[in-house]
């Protein structure tokens, strides 16, 4: 299992994730460095419930809340439009980190 301060420490020393990680997991590395489009096309591709959540996630942060509304349920989550989208991030991320 990584940290999540490790993970944050690797994305600010780094300009590429970890060939090894999962998708999902590097989607959430990009989109915290700052690539949107990569971490979409990363995360759009994978079918489960974890790949609707952070797909939902990267559509809340580009703005369009249908398309987010839309992945949540996919992914069986609420919206959590009262939650900041770092905040939002740090769960995710803290989430998928578990399972390495």
């Amino acid at each position: 299992m990584i940290k999540i301060e490790d993970f944050i420490s690797h994305i600010e020393k780094n300009e590429t994730p970890l060939a090894p990680w999962p998708d999902l997991i590097q989607s959430l590395w990009w989109v915290k460095k700052g690539s949107w489009e990569k971490a979409h096309n990363l995360a759009q591709e994978i079918e489960s419930s974890d790949g609707s959540w952070v797909h939902a996630y990267l559509h809340r942060i580009e703005g369009d809340l249908g398309n987010a509304g839309y992945w949540y349920r996919r992914a069986g989550k609420k919206p959590l439009t009262n939650q900041s989208l770092a905040a939002e991030w740090t769960e995710i991320t803290e989430s998928l980190l578990l399972h390495l």
